[in-house]
């Protein structure tokens, strides 16, 4: 059963390895490697947080707000890019132990056919999975997943191990 204090484990400050496919939606396509900082700070006596996470390797910044739903006992977890500075859909979900797992729906802009679009991205429709997993006091894991299929299968497209700064 999830909690206010579920992500009591990810305040502070974190060093995080990433890895992300270069595309998406391909489950063939390459993955990257990148370092990166957060800092994560409890508000509403831990029944919500927010992060900032620098990416100079992508060249931007993310934030995360993450607000516990007292009448569901879920969380909803809403992310913002530096580059967009648009709040992306949310994705919401619990906790069952140590694991958590949160979903939601999101449009991915992808050039199909640049004949067909000029090489205009055009969207498309995907579900969304979080899991957050490996957390303790010095650690966490954070993957991101997408399918285009209603959830029959699942494109696991990026990932973060946190790890406390030395």
């Amino acid at each position: 059963m999830s909690s206010p204090h579920d992500f009591d484990f990810l305040h502070g400050e974190w060093q995080i390895l990433n890895r992300r496919r270069t595309d998406f939606l391909d489950p063939g396509s390459h993955w990257e490697e990148f370092t990166a900082t957060s800092r994560c700070r409890p508000l509403f006596d831990g029944a919500a947080n927010i992060d900032e996470i620098d990416m100079p390797h992508l060249g931007s910044k993310g934030l995360t707000l993450r607000l516990f739903d007292r009448e569901t006992e879920q969380w909803s977890l809403n992310w913002s890019s530096s580059t967009s500075g648009k709040l992306f859909p949310p994705v919401i979900g619990q906790f069952d132990g140590d694991r958590g797992e949160f979903h939601g729906d999101d449009t991915v802009p992808q050039v199909l056919d640049s004949a067909r679009t000029g090489g205009t991205p055009v969207g498309r429709d995907v579900r969304v999975r979080f899991v957050w997993s490996g957390i303790s006091p010095t650690a966490a894991r954070w993957e991101q997943a997408f399918s285009v299929d209603g959830g029959e299968t699942w494109v696991t497209n990026w990932v973060m191990e946190l790890s406390r700064p030395v």
